[in-house]
């Protein structure tokens, strides 16, 4: 294909999805026409989505770091890989880190150490409200979270507290996020908020986001990718804090926009339904993603390259609620693109982007570009 200047295409647009598991879906498996179109199918068995006729670009993508979260995950689609694993915390936060995230908080917490994060509320809700000790508490992942319930410290309060742990938690104890988990409700009813906020590390790199930057191409964000590259190389964030709002906002971007590109997170999927071992409701959520590409299909112009793919696994069926290693999906559709099985490092989807909307390539980055 001949590569042309951002100016004349409309640009990649990109959308997370969950990890689809062929089981638990019902009898006759899942129900996703748009998808098995493309050649889900064709990348493996799964339950009710046969092998396309005649799939796009189809292959299984491979991490090339350590990590397994969101922001590990993201970054290496952009080609940043973390070099060593991002500290994790199975017995909580040590004293002293302990003591300067109060500091930082203004606030004492409660917990300190891996928990479930809807059981965290309901067990220690009551507790937060009665003395307003923040809940702490982390998981599997390199991750801090703080929950507050609104009527505590509202949501903006909670971003505020969130953003000063950030910025304590550094050297040995860089997390990969620090989460703010609002709640509200009475006790026996609480229930989360969507004013979650990701307060994440600088990518330990440069990235494909920094070279298209350089290149002039605007990156419009939906969803928590811009929390997840603490806005590096983000040149419009837009909300997404729901699947249907991001999936809505990600259509409306489609029809409007002139050129550049579109990365998109899913949250819902992963966490209300892949954390919440919620098989159904996964499913469902993939229904909702199914019918959303076909009209993104619709919208795409001539020299529009669309890359479905995920940022890491997080099967419901596990006996834990934690992400889980494993391969990730690559659905690839555009203009002149040749149709082929890819399979390699999730860093060829940066690669991709960067040659298919500048005609350039790093070479001092991981990954190979599959089209363009």
């Amino acid at each position: 294909m001949r590569c042309r200047g951002p100016s004349r295409r409309r640009g990649l647009r990109r959308q997370r999805r969950g990890h689809a598991h062929p089981r638990g879906a019902g009898r006759r498996g899942l129900d996703l026409p748009v998808l098995g179109r493309l050649g889900l199918g064709c990348i493996t068995t799964i339950l009710g989505v046969p092998p396309a006729a005649a799939p796009v670009v189809h292959g299984r993508l491979h991490p090339l770091g350590p990590g397994k979260d969101s922001a590990t995950g993201h970054w290496e689609l952009m080609g940043a890989v973390t070099p060593v694993a991002l500290p994790i915390y199975p017995h909580g936060f040590p004293a002293d880190v302990l003591e300067r995230m109060e500091q930082a908080a203004g606030r004492p917490f409660c917990c300190n150490r891996p928990y479930d994060g809807t059981a965290v509320i309901d067990d220690f809700g009551a507790h937060h409200l009665a003395t307003g000790e923040l809940i702490l508490y982390t998981s599997a992942d390199s991750v801090a979270q703080i929950a507050a319930h609104v009527d505590v410290l509202d949501e903006a309060a909670l971003h505020a507290a969130c953003r000063a742990v950030r910025a304590q938690l550094t050297g040995e104890h860089a997390v990969g996020r620090v989460i703010a988990r609002p709640f509200t409700g009475p006790p026996g009813a609480f229930a989360r908020t969507p004013g979650r906020r990701d307060f994440a590390i600088d990518p330990p790199s440069r990235t494909y986001l920094d070279e298209l930057g350089d290149a002039g191409v605007a990156v419009h964000a939906v969803g928590k990718v811009s929390d997840l590259f603490a806005g590096r190389g983000i040149g419009h964030a837009h909300d997404g804090k729901t699947n249907t709002q991001a999936l809505g906002a990600t259509t409306a971007l489609l029809s409007e926009l002139e050129g550049g590109m579109i990365f998109t997170n899913l949250v819902e999927t992963d966490q209300l339904y892949g954390h919440r071992k919620d098989v159904e409701g996964f499913a469902r959520a993939l229904q909702e993603i199914d019918a959303a590409v076909g009209t993104w299909l619709g919208l795409l112009r001539p020299g529009d390259l669309l890359v479905l793919t995920a940022d890491h696994g997080v099967d419901p069926l596990t006996a834990h609620t934690d992400h889980t290693r494993e391969h990730v999906p690559l659905l690839a559709t555009g203009t002149g693109l040749d149709r082929h099985r890819h399979d390699g490092p999730m860093a060829d989807v940066g690669a991709t982007v960067l040659r298919w909307l500048t005609g350039r390539e790093a070479p001092g980055l991981p990954g190979a570009p599959f089209a363009g």
